[in-house]
């Protein structure tokens, strides 16, 4: 008795036809092209019996066989007892931050922007075991990447689900269903046969899925403006799971959630239904408050994912006023038998005020901002001085030059230079403040720098990890006064290698608080006459740092030249100016020393061998590279991506376009071709430094991970710190959360920056400025001005009278019309239309184009825009009624 891809038995012709006509597409999946194309029944009956027989005999070979398969076609997954397994590469890439010297926070493009490199992977194949039917859970989710899913590919997904539902309705009015059935994209295989979906189960009286067939994915849910959500799982090889509207009744965006998955009858994406709030992401959110009768006010929920309008009962309210910024925690969730309620817990002020900015930024990201009474009585009582006590056992620094070169406006000095020049390389000192002596495991200090994971920074204000008693004073390495550090002592060859290296617990005094700006003078031969005495030190340094920087970019470190902005804020927290910041070679010089000393840090854990927690950075997917590729071609570049070693050959890419206009979007462009750094126990290197072995140690003051680095070092060289030592399950979790706490803070930078970028432009409404396109979607193009570093969206209906394509793989918008085009790189004349100040959106027109109005009510646009384009495609109309008669004759 032989069994198809369905599970049913059969033996008819019209059976076996199907069964091979199933096995062609299982071929292509596989990538084995003897038994993909055109067959006969007995070679293909062949294969499907030798292929049931080793899937049968060995179930991990067909998974093995999947992912050897050809990998162009994106893979797929094989489902087991363990749930999906990955078949192979394709997901598409996301964002990083700057990976060139040691800059490597990740981060991701403002919400509403699409990736500038959008590769778009083949449609996913999911493989069930043999005796189990085939699925595949589609591209409505495989398209996405977890963390850098844009709006506007979700609103592509969500018309096309409309779509899709209203031929549900109509019974597929105009299409048979064998067509709908057969309907594929032109060169790929037959889609494999699905489950029965629960809406045919029912109609067959089959009754609902057996608990053994039933799957369950944990995940984040994202809901979207027209009430239906996608569910992003913990597993990052799982595709999202879209949820239907009706099943997202009292979930919120963040949530996460329990959700049982299920097929369609749709190709293209696969269901699901939540079956339980694990953990909300609220419990405490900031809004302008509206009052609405005596009884209540509400918070809209307009664009922050609730699903709803927040409910406030007036004596709750705390006497809030119409418009004023509040914070409230939450008191009761939406769902069936309840309303979403809350009470104000803090008036922050008036949101037009710019001196709110960061409490609403903080309080929108839930960035704890506030000590305890416990935590920050640990750090009094070690009082502001070094106790004798403390400095015995360790080595003695204090002769030594030790400077530290940081920002004119920093408060926090983490790490301390001394640089000796020998008669085989140099010797360099690297002590950095000794975190760990005072922040010890359980303490209420200790929990609460984990719960923040890293300092947050903003223009004139910062949100420290830790109290100032310790960040600003007793930790920090002030110039004049004895401070307890742990050190990183390293001989370099003059051909930048490390030689050697050693970790200590060392006191020290540092010799000098300089500025970049200072080190640059006195690197340039014009000595500030205060930071004489250390000159020599910062000359010698200046000359490792250019030996360590030769050898980084030799051995294949990408350069990545991406200018940094300066918001300058004054007092009011009005912004003033916007200008970019220059980059001196003394950055790059405490860059490349913190570099070899992260270098140095990992390659202690994999000697010692020893868990250890790595900042990693994976390479980039080969089509995101491809799509670079394509953008520098189209830009004039001529070099290929294959062949060799990757970053020289994108750094040389980049050369070409040096001092050229377009060479910052192509910087940009690079960037976000590249995945995202992050915190792992797992060392896989770090692709955008070019290094094998790569942590963090230079930053335990601001950034938690390193204080772990610090811990977990101590505990293999001193007896009294073994119990400090972590196991590889615990590091996971830790890098995990730390990766999320980085990701919070980057994201609240950013949108501060953007709120104060829109404050800013503001002032120039009608005003008009030479920019240059910097990304494109559907909706529109987003121009970067040349005079400060501003970006704005241009919105479709403002480039012209034409009905515009997206081409996406191009990144362009063309004129159906006219052919105009509107690509990355284009340079444009703008004109200021507005800028929101509580979302730190900024709109700009094309200056001298007539398109539709940009005045008025959204309906009067929409009917504006529906006017324009029935006569534009007036002809197309006539065209199209006439063929029909002609048919129906």
């Amino acid at each position: 008795m032989k069994r198809s891809f369905r599970g049913r038995n059969s033996g008819s012709t019209k059976s076996k036809k199907k069964e091979i006509r199933n096995a062609r597409g299982l071929g292509d999946v596989l990538g084995d092209s003897s038994h993909s194309g055109t067959r006969s029944a007995s070679d293909l009956e062949d294969f499907l019996q030798e292929r049931r027989r080793k899937s049968a005999a060995a179930p991990k070979t067909l998974e093995k066989d999947a992912k050897k398969g050809e990998a162009k076609k994106g893979g797929g997954y094989l489902w087991t007892a363990d749930g999906p397994q990955r078949a192979g590469p394709g997901e598409r890439a996301s964002e990083s931050d700057r990976v060139e010297a040691g800059a490597d926070d990740p981060g991701e493009v403002e919400d509403g922007r699409p990736p500038a490199v959008h590769a778009r992977k083949p449609e996913v194949q999911n493989l069930f075991r043999a005796n189990e039917r085939f699925r595949a859970p589609g591209k409505a989710g495989d398209e996405r990447r977890r963390s850098t899913r844009r709006e506007a590919d979700r609103d592509e997904l969500a018309e096309k689900l409309r779509n899709d539902e209203r031929e549900d309705r109509a019974g597929g009015r105009g299409k048979s269903a064998k067509s709908k059935k057969t309907a594929h994209p032109p060169g790929r295989p037959n889609p494999p046969v699905y489950f029965d979906d629960r809406e045919s189960r029912q109609a067959k009286g089959r009754g609902p899925a057996k608990a053994a067939d039933r799957r369950f994915v944990e995940g984040v849910v994202k809901r979207h403006p027209d009430g239906f959500g996608f569910v992003i799982p913990d597993d990052h090889e799982l595709p999202d799971v879209y949820v239907p509207r009706n099943y997202m009744t009292g979930v919120m965006t963040n949530d996460r959630v329990k959700v049982e998955v299920y097929s369609s009858r749709h190709a293209d994406r696969v269901f699901g239904e939540i079956k339980e709030v694990l953990t909300r992401a609220y419990t405490r959110v900031v809004g302008a408050y509206l009052p609405v009768d005596r009884s209540y006010g509400l918070i809209l929920g307009e664009g922050k994912g609730w699903g709803t309008d927040l409910k406030i009962p007036v004596e709750f309210s705390q006497g809030a006023g119409e418009g004023d910024l509040v914070a409230v925690e939450i008191v009761s969730y939406p769902g069936p038998q309840s309303e979403f309620t809350g009470r104000v817990v803090e008036i922050i002020g008036d949101i037009g005020e710019p001196l709110n900015d960061v409490k609403r930024i903080v309080f929108a990201h839930h960035i704890p901002h506030e000590f305890s009474q416990e935590a920050l009585g640990e750090a009094r009582k070690y009082g502001k001085h070094v106790a004798e006590r403390d400095a015995k056992g360790r080595v003695d620094l204090r002769a030594k030059p030790l400077i530290t070169i940081d920002g004119a406006t920093a408060r926090d000095f983490d790490d301390a230079i001394c640089v000796e020049r020998g008669d085989d390389g140099f010797k360099l000192w690297v002590a950095i403040a000794d975190v760990s002596h005072y922040v010890k495991p359980g303490t209420a200090l200790d929990d609460e720098a984990f719960e923040r994971g890293t300092s947050t920074y903003f223009p004139n204000y910062v949100v420290p990890m830790l109290p100032e008693e310790l960040s600003n004073e007793l930790c920090s390495l002030n110039p004049g006064v004895d401070r307890l550090c742990f050190v990183c002592e390293m001989d370099i060859d003059f051909q930048g290698h490390v030689s050697s290296h050693k970790f200590y617990e060392a006191v020290m005094r540092s010799r000098a608080r300089v500025t970049y700006g200072e080190a640059q003078e006195a690197i340039d031969g014009r000595v500030p006459p205060k930071i004489v005495h250390v000159a020599e030190n910062i000359r010698v340094a200046a000359d490792l740092a250019k030996v360590l920087m030769a050898t980084r970019f030799r051995e294949g470190s990408l350069d990545l030249e991406i200018p940094e902005t300066q918001v300058v804020v004054d007092p009011s927290g009005e912004t003033s100016d916007i200008i970019k910041s220059e980059r001196l070679f003394a950055h790059r010089l405490i860059e490349e020393l913190m570099l070899v000393a992260n270098v140095s840090t990992a390659r202690f854990f994999a000697e010692a061998d020893v868990p250890g927690i790595y900042r990693v950075h994976e390479e980039p997917f080969e089509e995101s590279i491809k799509a670079l590729q394509r953008f520098l071609f189209n830009f004039g570049g001529n070099r290929s991506m294959s062949g060799g070693k990757l970053q020289k050959k994108i750094t040389r890419a980049l050369q070409a376009f040096e001092n050229k206009p377009e060479a910052q979007i192509l910087n940009i462009l690079t960037l976000r071709s590249m995945q995202q750094a992050k915190y792992s126990p797992v060392n896989v290197g770090h692709f955008g430094l070019g290094f094998s072995h790569y942590s963090h140690f230079t930053s335990p003051i601001r950034r938690y991970p390193d204080l772990i680095a610090h811990r977990l070092i101590k505990s293999v060289l001193y007896p009294g710190y073994r119990g400090l030592r972590m196991t590889q399950e615990d590091l996971a979790t830790a890098a995990t959360m730390l990766s999320a706490c980085e990701q919070r803070s980057v994201k609240a930078e950013r949108q501060l920056i953007s709120i104060k970028k829109a404050r800013f432009i503001s002032r120039f409404t009608g005003d008009e400025f030479e920019g240059m396109i910097s990304s494109v979607a559907k909706f529109g193009v987003f121009v970067l001005l040349r005079a400060y570093d501003v970006d704005g969206l241009v919105k479709v209906e403002e480039l012209g009278n034409d009905r515009f394509v997206f081409d996406e793989e191009n990144l362009r918008l063309v004129g159906k019309r006219t052919g105009t085009t509107y690509a990355i790189g284009d340079q444009v004349r703008v004109e200021v239309v507005r800028a929101d100040s509580e979302t730190g959106k900024v709109e700009f027109r094309l200056a001298g184009v007539k398109g539709a109005p940009t005045t008025g009510s959204k309906k009067d646009r929409k009917n504006v825009q529906k006017r324009g384009k029935t006569e534009n495609d007036r002809r197309r109309v006539r065209e199209e009624r006439v063929s029909k008669r002609r048919r129906k004759a």
